[in-house]
């Protein structure tokens, strides 16, 4: 099943979280200092998160997938429209493992196809940035290029 991400900055996360739980009927899959992720079942939806001090707007957006040949099939495909793409494999963001490749739109807006392999990968591979100290680029997504070890999913 593939569903939609949603990354949001948020000012508060438990603020955020009791409206999101209340919103999509939905306990949290996930919760961090300073993050969380729901699994909507209805509608089919990924959301992420991100507590930063500056809520309100949009930090990503992504397609989860469920295997990580999904993803390599929509890099040749996106790369053979001609997209520049950046291609990401066992990497760690946010307290998952992961394999995904990002696209970005006329507009500057990110986007990311991924994967997880491990929901739970040991603590010396967990994110090793604070997602508030993590550099912004055009288009609010946190910028993932500088360290490949340091994510925002």
């Amino acid at each position: 099943m593939a569903r939609v991400q949603l990354a949001l900055n948020v000012a508060d996360i438990d603020s955020a979280i009791a409206f999101y739980r209340d919103l999509f009927q939905t306990e949290p899959h996930k919760v961090r200092e300073g993050y969380a992720n729901f699994e909507v079942a209805n509608p089919p939806l990924k959301l992420i998160l991100f507590e930063n001090g500056r809520g309100g707007d949009l930090n990503h957006i992504g397609i989860e997938v469920d295997t990580t040949a999904e993803v390599a099939t929509q890099s040749e495909r996106l790369g053979g429209l001609g997209h520049d793409l950046e291609v990401e494999d066992g990497v760690v963001c946010c307290h998952a493992e992961q394999d995904k490749v990002w696209a970005t739109d006329p507009s500057g807006l990110r986007w990311e196809v991924y994967a997880i392999t491990d929901d739970n990968p040991s603590p010396a591979r967990q994110l090793i940035t604070p997602l508030d100290e993590m550099p912004l680029v055009e288009g609010g997504a946190a910028a993932c290029e500088a360290n490949a070890e340091v994510c925002c999913t």
